[in-house]
């Protein structure tokens, strides 16, 4: 079973023993299943999980989701082009994705207690001209006995809202809007923004696109 070592304070954000961490030492990465709802999800998942990937991106498939190591701004460019092929076929295409940084949460992690790291920004990411509808919740795990959680969490809508993917509020999630590279961005400069204060960090989003029921802004209640 792999040692998980206690809760340490975070550091002030930006502080690090170690000002670049390498991925797999600082436990950066994501698992996704992508579900595009046809006969031919076999061929449309093959297809889009063949895309051009980054150097030294690590990607490994098994019969239950993909496992993608590598820089935050590596993973969310390949999540999100992805995700893009399988939506250029046309058909409904849901992904469940999450993405993890910091320790404890990775199966070994080398990262002394109390660092916080996060780079500054994503690369951008080019628009997709895909519409995507995402439910996002987002979840920093190692922010000590005093932290303060729901600061960052509020911090993190008030970063969507900027963007212009804020829709509403939901039950134990935020809806997003917009492209599909906005959204992914939008998510992941949450990530790392919560990053930079707390130690691990967790984020996940129930992805739609070309969905044939069309949620309004306002919401069908």
């Amino acid at each position: 079973m792999p040692e998980v070592t206690s809760p340490a304070t975070p550091l002030e954000p930006g502080t690090s023993a170690d000002p670049s961490p390498t991925p797999g030492d600082y436990g950066v990465g994501a698992r996704f299943t992508l579900l595009p709802l046809t006969d031919r999800f076999v061929e449309v998942i093959t297809d889009a999980l063949a895309v051009d990937r980054p150097a030294g991106l690590e990607v490994v498939t098994d019969d239950v989701s993909t496992f993608v190591r590598g820089t935050e701004s590596d993973v969310v460019g390949y999540l999100t082009a992805v995700i893009a092929r399988a939506a250029r076929t046309g058909v409904h295409t849901v992904a469940q994705v999450l993405l993890s940084r910091g320790c404890p949460g990775e199966v070994a992690c080398e990262v002394a207690d109390g660092v916080a790291f996060a780079p500054e920004r994503l690369a951008p990411i080019p628009a997709t001209g895909l519409r995507a509808a995402a439910h996002w919740s987002l979840y920093p795990l190692h922010d000590g006995p005093d932290g303060d959680h729901m600061s960052a969490i509020y911090a993190a809508i008030d970063g969507a809202r900027e963007r212009g993917t804020l829709t509403r509020s939901e039950h134990f999630a935020t809806r997003l809007d917009g492209d599909l590279a906005d959204v992914l961005t939008t998510i992941g400069d949450a990530w790392l923004t919560v990053g930079r204060s707390v130690r691990h960090v967790a984020t996940h989003a129930t992805i739609s696109l070309n969905s044939p029921t069309t949620s309004s802004p306002a919401g069908d209640r």
